[in-house]
C-alpha cells in the first residue's frame, strides 16, 4: 500500500501499551494506543490501514466484544489477540470469529513483531476493489432501517414523490431522510449514492 500502515493498540494496562508502542517505534512502525475498547470505537472513523493489537480482558467492553462490534461495522482491520495464560480458549474463539492471530503475555518481542508484520502484509494484500467494497459497507452501516429502505428505492430510480406514496409517508419526510442519507454517506449527489450502493453489492 502507498499509505503508511498503523499498529493500533487497545489494552487497559498502561505498561503494556507503552511497551507495545516502543516496540512498534523501534521497528519503524507508526502506532496509536487506546486504554479501552470504547475509546477505540470513539475514533473508529479516523482508523486507517494497519492492524489491531487487542487485549482480551478489559473493563466495559472485552476484546472479543470489540471484535464483534468491528465486524458489525464492516471494519476490515485485521486483529491480533493479546491474551493472558488463562484466556487461551477465549483467544481460540476470537480466531474462529476472524482474528488473524493471538499471542500470550508475557510475549517475546521478536515473535510479536514478526506476527505484526505478517498481519500488516496480509492487510496490504486486500485489493482496491475489496477496500472500496468494505468502505461502502462501512458507510451504509450508518443508515437506519428506514434510510436504507429509501436509499434502495432511490437507487432503483424512484423519485421522492413515488417513494412517499409507496411508503405512505409525506414528501417532506422523504426529503429529510434523503438529506440524512446524503450526509451519512458523504454524498454530493444521487450518483454518489448509486456508486456506493453498487460497490457494496459487487462480487
Amino acid at each position: 500500500m502507498s499509505r503508511q500502515q498503523t499498529v493500533y493498540i487497545v489494552d487497559d494496562e498502561e505498561p503494556v501499551r507503552r511497551a507495545l508502542t516502543l516496540l512498534a517505534k523501534a521497528d519503524g512502525l507508526r502506532s496509536k494506543s487506546f486504554c479501552s475498547a470504547i475509546d477505540f470505537l470513539s475514533e473508529l472513523d479516523k482508523v486507517d490501514s494497519g492492524c489491531l493489537l487487542l487485549d482480551v480482558c478489559m473493563p466495559e467492553m472485552t476484546g472479543p466484544e470489540l471484535q464483534q462490534e468491528l465486524k458489525k461495522r464492516n471494519c476490515p482491520l485485521p486483529v491480533i489477540i493479546i491474551t493472558g495464560h488463562g484466556d487461551i480458549p477465549v483467544a481460540v474463539r476470537a480466531m474462529q470469529a476472524g482474528a488473524q492471530d493471538f499471542i500470550e503475555k508475557p510475549f517475546d518481542s521478536e515473535d510479536l513483531m514478526e506476527r505484526v508484520h505478517k498481519c500488516l502484509s496480509n492487510a496490504a494484500k486486500i485489493d482496491e476493489k475489496d477496500q472500496l467494497k468494505l468502505e461502502a459497507g462501512r458507510l451504509l452501516s450508518k443508515l437506519t432501517r428506514r434510510e436504507y429502505q429509501i436509499m434502495e428505492l432511490l437507487v432503483a430510480g424512484r423519485r421522492n414523490k413515488e417513494i412517499a406514496r409507496e411508503l405512505y409517508i409525506s414528501f417532506r419526510t422523504v426529503e429529510l431522510h434523503r438529506a440524512k442519507i446524503m450526509e451519512k454517506l458523504d454524498a454530493k449527489s444521487l450518483s454518489d449514492i448509486v456508486r456506493i450502493a453498487m460497490l457494496h453489492t459487487m462480487g
